[in-house]
């Protein structure tokens, strides 16, 4: 699933909500904070160090928007390279992180260890598919290209007007003290993004968007109706229902098929 949260400037992180965070999404983590000058971006695999560092920094660098990434592997090898932020067009002026599973086109191809996001990041978004992000139709056709997934950019590059864009805000949401999180993952303490595979956990464990205990296999939340595998809502997912169900249909007032 990944969290993905965002500062205001002036906003100091929560840093208990991130690592509880980072304990549910543990394959990477990386932080990004504006200057006036320039992006302070920092990686690495230990969620304790990185957050260590991201205090320290974001404490000499109040001033300017940041974000702060913990990774759940969905394509590409759990290495640092793989871990948010990445350079869009390997410019280091402008830098993006992603929640959820971007569409096909930037999946990675057989022998490709890179993830999908960073495959946007350097290949795809770099080229302009959806024109200037500055424009309504830009911001417009890229949140569809991102169906429920969210994204921010922050840049330095002067050909952008604004030094921080969140796409697909409204899937998110923001917190009294000015910070804004891609879902729910960093609330409660063991949460999961997925389900843990039978046997993992005698518990069962959490739904990572909403917090529901899990009580089935299969990949929806039988609350929120939330898919652990692909981040979409129902009626949105288009994932296999579990074996005996309607994908629950009945939770969201549809016809069951």
């Amino acid at each position: 699933m990944c969290l993905l949260s965002f500062l205001k400037p002036g906003i100091t992180p929560d840093l208990d909500a991130l690592a509880i965070g980072a304990e549910a999404n543990p394959h990477g983590h990386g932080y990004a904070i504006l200057t006036d000058e320039t992006i302070l971006v920092g990686r690495g695999m230990d969620a304790a160090t990185v957050l260590k560092e991201f205090a320290q920094v974001r404490r000499a660098h109040p001033g300017g928007p940041a974000l702060f990434h913990s990774r759940f592997a969905t394509h590409g090898i759990r290495d640092i390279d793989n871990c948010h932020p990445f350079a869009l067009g390997g410019d280091p002026r402008t830098v993006l992180a992603h929640n959820g599973m971007l569409p096909a086109n930037v999946t990675p191809a057989a022998g490709d260890w890179r993830s999908d996001t960073r495959v946007a990041a350097e290949d795809f978004l770099p080229t302009l598919p959806f024109g200037s992000l500055d424009s309504w139709q830009g911001r417009e056709q890229l949140e569809k290209w991102l169906g429920g997934d969210k994204l921010i950019i922050l840049t330095r590059d002067p050909a952008y007007k604004h030094p921080a864009y969140i796409f697909n805000e409204r899937h998110g949401h923001w917190d009294a003290e000015g910070r804004w999180y891609s879902n729910h993952s960093y609330l409660t303490p063991r949460y999961y993004s997925y389900p843990p595979r039978h046997g993992d956990d005698d518990e069962g464990g959490y739904c990572g968007e909403c917090g529901y205990p899990i009580d089935h296999e299969g990949t929806h939340c039988s609350w929120c109706a939330f898919c652990w595998a692909c981040e979409l809502d129902a009626p949105s997912c288009e994932c296999p229902a579990p074996e005996g169900e309607s994908r629950y249909a009945d939770l969201l007032d549809l016809e069951t098929t």
